[in-house]
């Protein structure tokens, strides 16, 4: 089990339900939900000012997103759609359609990887958009339920467990949880006060080796590094 320390805090629009989050370009791109609340965003990390944003159809409820070269992929939580978009403008290029859930959504070099809710990921090819495999996730033997937003982070697949603070770090070949970082006590009590809802969003910058983690209408996105975790 790993524990945090916290880096540096950013803004971040308390009123978003945020249900993914991606560094891409010195950017955060981030997908909200709720019925007719539901928007993809670009937002300036160190202000947390919305730079550029699209609604939803109020008939759906967004879900996960992540960027596959020059476009933005987002899911819907029950209308068994997805949305992908021009990254540079987030119009939009075509929808896709999936049995069940969407919940969270990240990409490898080769595959994008959704989860719907269940102890099961989704591989998609990047093309199509159909599904090739799904991967189990167990930990010594236990099924892990509840898999929401999604990272990819150096070759492992980052998944924080829905109604948790855990993040579990995944291994993308066996589906076997490689360790756990416990995130409680992130959000301050003061903080928490301003109505916020559960940890879900997962962002890494690769080029600089910063990990970021938010949640549900918190006021801060933070920058943390895993460590181990001090036991008394």
């Amino acid at each position: 089990m790993s524990g945090y320390t916290i880096v540096r805090a950013y803004p971040h629009d308390s009123r978003a339900f945020t249900q993914g989050i991606e560094y891409r370009d010195g950017v955060l791109y981030e997908g909200t939900g709720l019925n007719g609340q539901s928007t993809l965003r670009k937002v300036e990390l160190a202000t947390g000012k919305v730079l550029q944003q699209t609604p939803l159809p109020p008939e759906h409820f967004g879900e996960g997103i992540t960027t596959w070269g020059e476009t933005i992929l987002q899911l819907t939580w029950q209308s068994q759609i997805g949305f992908v978009y021009e990254r540079s403008t987030f119009k939009p290029l075509r929808t896709f359609k999936y049995t069940g859930e969407g919940w969270g959504l990240t990409h490898s070099a080769d595959a994008l990887i959704m989860s719907d809710g269940s102890a099961s990921l989704r591989f998609l090819d990047p093309k199509t958009l159909a599904e090739t495999r799904r991967l189990l996730v167990t930990d010594a033997g236990i099924v892990i339920r509840d898999l929401n937003e999604l990272e990819w982070v150096d070759g492992e697949i980052y998944a924080n467990v829905w109604q948790t603070n855990f993040i579990a770090r995944i291994a993308p070949a066996t589906g076997r949880v490689l360790g756990w970082i416990d995130l409680t006590g992130l959000l301050s009590r003061e903080d928490q006060q301003q109505g916020t809802d559960v940890l879900n969003g997962i962002a890494y910058d690769t080029a600089g080796r910063r990990l970021f983690v938010t949640g549900k209408l918190w006021p801060k996105v933070f920058q943390i590094q895993v460590v181990p975790k001090k036991t008394p």
